[in-house]
């Protein structure tokens, strides 16, 4: 199958219903607090780590001051374990006066003073996966209106502690509840990750009906052995997956761990190129106050973040897996251009994988090529043998334009004409990335 014929068939992916709140046309960008963070309450023995609000203002002051914002990073996601044990005299959720003693709303204020936005945790079950007041189905519609009232952007129902009966009638429900508010709240679902994740116990069209983006895995942990696995379970069901995802609507793997423990450079690099070719939610999990120059430059690469942010919203694939241990992801863009991500399984040492355009099926022509990490250029033919060098578990990431008719030497940035990015090349990079 060509390139033409493959970009025909995942845009009619795209052509489905979405639920209408207006959200998340491109995958939301953000920090979110739990792989790094968990369920840390004492803050008495560790003020700077605990789950609090001084936490999730440090973390805003770092998105709005350090050029994150800028590039989408623009939630900030409370996960599990911020609650009171009990509701208010009222029945509402309340937040831990110790810890949170300014109230959600206020911690919502002053996400949206900064030009960011907050997103909270919920759980359907009796109880939340850390022991907290959980959101049974008489609670749904008193616990949407709370998050509105506190000015909530986005929302995350968990589901420990209930069964797939209350989750067939909850998740609806929510999403139901969190529309009436009237307030623009993003929906994040975990209701496949508690079925398998697969049909037929997963219904992805309804999903797509009721939730902008949903957990369909276990949770990441800080390895490589996790996002591996990661990554494998997302592209041995990509056939299911990729039709489910859209504007509005998205697969989400889980957070990226870059700046942590577990990956090492050449492994940031391949979650970031990867989690961009599926079109997945860019939510990091780790301390923005101490994070490596290293990691820094991975998460705010301008490239990946532009493909991942594509509004055409279609998930990319693989499409060959070498025996020599090479994967090939594929993902169409705007424009009529696409990202190739070259990615190595191999542990040993670097692996020079040889191939063309025409092999991965592009059509006849003339390509500029832009590579993410090394921010070079090249022109390659379709009919063209080339060499990219892949480091053990380390990718090669391409943005790949468009076989040019004509020369576009003009595009647009900040509501005014300038001048071409490349005035010699036939192609010119999307401005989605400058």
């Amino acid at each position: 199958m060509h390139l033409a014929e493959l970009l025909f068939v995942s845009s009619l992916s795209v052509a489905t219903f979405a639920l209408d709140n207006g959200v998340m046309r491109v995958p939301p960008m953000g920090w979110l607090a739990w792989e790094r963070y968990r369920c840390d309450i004492d803050c008495d023995h560790d003020p700077k780590n605990c789950i609090s609000e001084n936490l999730f203002m440090e973390m805003a002051d770092r998105l709005s001051e350090d050029g994150w914002r800028e590039l989408g990073y623009v939630y900030v996601n409370i996960d599990d374990c911020w609650s009171s044990m009990k509701r208010d005299d009222n029945g509402r959720l309340q937040a831990d006066p110790k810890r949170f003693p300014g109230g959600i709303h206020k911690l919502a204020r002053y996400m949206h003073d900064r030009g960011l936005k907050l997103g909270i945790y919920g759980d359907m079950g009796t109880h939340t996966c850390g022991g907290y007041p959980g959101t049974t189905l008489d609670k749904i519609e008193l616990d949407a209106q709370t998050f509105a009232d506190w000015e909530v952007d986005m929302f995350k129902f968990d589901g420990c502690y209930s069964n797939a009966t209350e989750q067939e009638q909850g998740y609806p429900l929510m999403s139901k509840a969190l529309n009436a508010t009237g307030r623009p709240i993003g929906y994040s679902c975990s209701w496949p990750a508690y079925q398998g994740g697969l049909p037929p116990k997963v219904n992805y069209t309804q999903l797509g009906e009721i939730c902008n983006l949903w957990r369909n895995y276990g949770d990441i942990q800080d390895s490589w052995d996790s996002v591996l696995n990661i990554i494998n379970w997302f592209f041995e069901n990509q056939d299911v997956l990729v039709s489910a995802a859209g504007p509005g609507k998205w697969n989400d793997p889980d957070m990226l761990i870059a700046g942590n423990f577990g990956l090492s450079m050449e492994q940031s690099r391949s979650q970031m190129a990867i989690w961009a070719i599926m079109a997945a939610p860019l939510f990091m999990s780790n301390d923005l106050c101490t994070i490596n120059s290293g990691a820094r430059s991975i998460l705010q690469n301008k490239i990946a973040i532009g493909i991942n942010q594509d509004p055409m919203g279609i998930q990319g694939r693989r499409i060959l897996k070498e025996k020599s241990g090479i994967d090939v992801y594929w993902r169409p863009l705007s424009k009529n251009a696409s990202a190739l991500v070259f990615f190595s399984r191999r542990n040993d040492m670097p692996y020079r994988y040889q191939t063309s355009l025409s092999k991965l099926n592009y059509t006849t022509g003339s390509y500029q090529i832009y590579d993410a990490f090394t921010e070079k250029t090249m022109t390659l033919k379709d009919s063209t043998s080339f060499v990219v060098s892949v480091n053990p578990t380390g990718v090669v990431m391409w943005y790949v334009s468009a076989p040019a008719k004509r020369n576009i030497r003009q595009f647009y940035r900040g509501g005014r004409l300038q001048g071409s990015l490349f005035d010699d090349d036939e192609n010119a990079i999307s401005p989605v990335f400058l």
